[in-house]
């Protein structure tokens, strides 16, 4: 539990800093674009809302991971209504590699 409350505010860290996307179609775009480095979901996303993504990011070889976390606490740590993001920053990528 501690871990994954880590995990949020560093999320909210690297949204603050402009590193983290948000959405299933914007990942999807950044995913594209070679500019993801990792995407992140919330446990309770719809099949069809992380199906696309997924897609993209296993042409181009992006980790996708779910956290152990709702759309609603996902949500509430960014400010933001959203159960899909992804980072463009390699170092957050890999410190929340460490945390999920």
């Amino acid at each position: 539990m501690v871990n994954n409350d880590r995990l949020l505010s560093f999320l909210g860290l690297c949204k603050r800093a402009g590193f983290l996307i948000s959405g299933a179609e914007t990942v999807t775009k950044a995913v594209n674009d070679k500019k993801a480095l990792l995407v992140l979901y919330a446990t309770d996303v719809s099949e069809n809302s992380i199906k696309g993504v997924k897609k993209a990011a296993d042409t181009v070889g992006v980790p996708v991971r779910e956290i152990d976390r709702s759309k609603e606490e996902l949500s509430f740590a960014l400010g933001k209504h959203c159960g899909i993001v992804c980072t463009t920053d390699r170092g957050f990528a890999d410190k929340i590699l460490e945390l999920v």
